[in-house]
């Protein structure tokens, strides 16, 4: 006897399931992503088509619940069936589209673009956040999007837009002041867009409140001393940062948060504790208009770029131009740890520190040098 063909044992497999009860759909449904999830060892490719038609088939027959699941499942997998995620990522219920629109690296900028073109705005948030965008998926959120969803891709820093895509959120801000200052503090937004930016935007009027004008100026002025916590305040800090550091967790993403959030005590404290050096010297580099100091003292506190650009940019509310950024971010790719640790505790910079700390004592006591 011969076997069916591949073909028509698929065929027959996606007929039966159209026809099964709806608790076995359910049961399948688990048992086949379970195959997909767990066969690390097996042709991922061939899987993931094999099982295609049979989960767009149960797709049509089990709850929402399943749905949400099933999406979240697929979203992880580096390939997965192509035909079911896509149907999954325009499902109206963003429950269920949002997981695979976030991470599915299955969906082609296409199925992305036509989404984000006619889905909700759910779903065009979930697409701005994606690690990678491509600049036509950009352009369309832009031109379909929410406030919100601009916003959303503005505050992503891995989206990259193109000429057009500035041009349209330009206009945009037109009537956005937070859409304004958002774009106007994103670290890689062009010299020339700002001055866009400023040219576009309406001039103040007398009585009026903020408007677009004003917050380009707030974010754009020049940089101005950050308020340090006193004394106490870093007393007060220091024990749960030493507590965090000793179980391992005073890490990238603790630092990253403390700087996001303002926490200038615990910022302060968890670069002194991480750098070894005194909080004299870490408060000296986080007011210094250089911004050398403060990427040794990250360098030498062993954190990773992205922190140490979140610190640079919410020292203290003032845009990091292009060129600014680029520079930090050379002297962190060049300097050596053993240097950064070196100069921040004892060279340069931890001398310049003692000095301008004792100045100011001085000056509170009325001596003069």
């Amino acid at each position: 006897m011969m076997a069916n063909p591949p073909a028509d044992i698929l065929v027959e497999l996606e007929d039966a399931v159209a026809t099964c009860p709806l608790d076995r759909c359910a049961r399948i449904l688990s048992g086949i992503l379970q195959l997909l999830t767990s066969s690390r060892d097996r042709p991922q490719e061939l899987l993931a088509h094999v099982a295609d038609g049979v989960l767009l088939r149960l797709t049509e027959r089990v709850e929402a619940g399943a749905l949400i699941d099933l999406s979240k499942a697929l979203a992880e997998l580096e390939l997965a069936p192509p035909k079911t995620v896509r149907r999954l990522a325009s499902h109206h219920d963003p429950e269920v589209a949002c997981p695979v629109l976030l991470r599915s690296q299955s969906l082609s900028t296409a199925d992305l673009s036509s989404i984000a073109a006619s889905g909700g705005e759910r779903q065009q948030r979930a697409i701005a956040a994606r690690a990678r965008i491509d600049p036509p998926v950009i352009e369309t959120l832009i031109q379909r999007g929410a406030r919100s969803v601009c916003i959303a891709l503005v505050g992503n820093m891995e989206a990259r837009f193109s000429d057009a895509a500035y041009v349209a959120l330009v206009e945009k801000c037109l009537a956005d002041d937070e859409l304004t200052k958002a774009l106007a503090l994103r670290p890689d937004t062009p010299d020339r867009v700002m001055r866009e930016l400023l040219s576009a935007a309406p001039a103040p009027k007398s009585g009026t409140g903020t408007n677009a004008t004003v917050s380009i100026q707030a974010v754009t002025a020049a940089p101005t001393v950050p308020k340090l916590p006193c004394a106490a305040a870093y007393a007060s800090a220091r024990p749960e940062i030493v507590a965090l550091n000793r179980i391992g967790k005073l890490n990238d993403s603790t630092v990253n948060r403390f700087a996001i959030r303002g926490e200038t005590a615990n910022l302060v404290t968890a670069l002194s504790v991480l750098s070894g050096a005194p909080i004299e010297i870490v408060e000296h580099v986080m007011t210094d208009d250089d911004c050398e100091g403060l990427v040794m003292a990250c360098r030498a506190s062993r954190l990773n770029w992205q922190t140490t650009l979140a610190i640079l940019s919410n020292r203290c509310g003032t845009r990091l131009s292009f060129a600014k950024r680029e520079r930090a971010q050379h002297i962190f790719e060049t300097l050596l740890l053993s240097t950064s640790q070196w100069t921040v505790r004892w060279g340069e910079i931890a001398a310049n520190a003692k000095d301008s700390s004792r100045e100011h004592r001085g000056a509170r006591m009325g001596i003069s040098r």
